[in-house]
């Protein structure tokens, strides 16, 4: 009796993980007391919506390359549905939204003058409103930054993650982070940091 209770104990166990991988697709598997129990993908990804410029793009050639995007060439944008909300959320990940593709990163390239080709760490098509802020992948959001550039990428890399705290926490509006690291992300990096951007 015994046994067989032990038995449909464990049948019941095994129904229930068949169950529960119905309804999700499994991402790895582990061992748990014997088992083979799968460990389950998260929820699916919120649609990003329409990409919103923040300015209108009226350059397309000659682009000026330099620590700042070329306003006229490079405006910046974001997506409509990638609010406060979703981009705070524990399961938001950037990578679940990046895409640009080789063809769109030497457009940009060529934009700016460039030839088009992979500039290893010396140079990256950097998004200008970042991802972390519900960024656009459209090349009105994207600009040449060197690493050299004085202040570089990895300056402004700083300032993307700390906007992003800074408005999950509520310390300053999305609207506001948006806008800001778009005109002069320059001027924002002293006002959040208090000091120039190095690096």
């Amino acid at each position: 009796m015994r046994r067989a209770l032990i038995t449909l104990v464990v049948a019941g166990a095994v129904s229930g993980i068949a169950v529960s991988a119905s309804s999700a697709p499994p991402q790895r598997a582990t061992e748990r007391f014997g088992l083979r129990v799968a460990a389950f993908q998260r929820s699916a990804i919120v649609a990003a919506g329409e990409t919103v410029l923040l300015v209108a793009r009226t350059k397309t050639s000659g682009c000026d390359l330099g620590a700042r995007p070329d306003r006229r060439c490079s405006p910046g944008a974001y997506y409509a549905k990638l609010t406060k909300r979703i981009i705070c959320s524990a399961s938001f990940r950037t990578g679940d939204y990046r895409n640009v593709p080789s063809s769109e990163k030497h457009a940009v390239e060529v934009e700016y003058g460039l030839a088009p080709k992979s500039y290893g760490s010396a140079l990256e098509i950097d998004h200008i409103v970042s991802l972390e802020l519900g960024g656009s992948n459209d090349i009105a959001n994207l600009f040449p930054e060197e690493a050299n550039a004085h202040p570089g990428y990895r300056a402004k890399d700083r300032l993307e993650n700390r906007l992003h705290d800074l408005v999950c926490s509520g310390a300053t509006s999305l609207g506001a982070a948006r806008a800001g690291i778009a005109a002069d992300w320059e001027a924002l990096y002293r006002k959040v940091f208090g000091t120039a951007p190095t690096g």
